[in-house]
């Protein structure tokens, strides 16, 4: 299957790399500190939403802010050696003109950049949770990501892991492309399903992108 597109918007924890041991040590030692049970930390959905929303599911609203702070200062100390890229991400990274995407995450600037410079990916352009003020689902992210490199959206590609992205990325009016790299296909609704990124590959054409999609 080939998409021609401006713009292909990737989501990072879970698309691009992996932090999940990471991401559940630091939360779990940040549960333990805020005094929550193990019963009220299982029911919250971690991943691909932004801390201060976890959190403030979690917390009084007087806590939120100090809590967003400390798992942030977990996280990012918890970088080096805690994050790998996955499969078909650097190849396909290498191939694009680096006007022709972002990086797309729920989380702040400051860990994303960490994450991603531990596994040498610098984009042109990350659009992070300190950038907006509606969190994925909701398509503000991806809409801005799109502003920003001057693609119209439904010239826009999402690569996304998480339901609330996919989600956010439909609300967009973009194309999207859901990886099973951290949910079952059943779990997964986008215009095209595939393991990982590497099913994908890119050719820089007159303007935009031509992307090639496997299985």
């Amino acid at each position: 299957m080939k998409i021609q597109a401006d713009a292909l918007l990737f989501d990072n924890d879970g698309t691009l790399i992996s932090s999940m041991e990471s991401v559940y040590r630091c939360w779990t030692r940040w549960a333990q500190e805020y005094g929550i049970t193990a019963e009220d930390f299982a029911r919250v959905e971690l991943h691909g939403r932004p801390a201060a929303e976890i959190a403030a599911d979690l917390l009084p609203a007087e806590k939120v802010a100090g809590a967003v702070a400390r798992i942030e200062e977990l996280e990012v100390s918890d970088v080096a050696g805690g994050v790998v890229l996955l499969p078909g991400t650097r190849a396909l990274l290498e191939s694009l003109p680096m006007d022709r995407w972002a990086v797309v995450t729920s989380a702040t600037r400051v860990l994303a950049e960490a994450r991603l410079a531990e596994v040498g990916v610098r984009p042109g352009l990350v659009i992070a949770a300190d950038d907006i003020t509606r969190g994925k689902p909701d398509p503000e992210p991806f809409l801005l990501a799109a502003a920003k490199l001057g693609a119209e959206p439904a010239r826009c590609v999402v690569f996304e892991d998480a339901p609330a992205g996919l989600q956010a990325g439909r609300a967009a009016g973009m194309t999207t492309v859901a990886l099973t790299t951290t949910h079952t296909a059943d779990e997964l609704t986008a215009d095209v399903v595939v393991t990982d990124l590497s099913a994908v590959s890119a050719q820089a054409t007159t303007g935009g992108v031509e992307i090639s999609l496997a299985g």
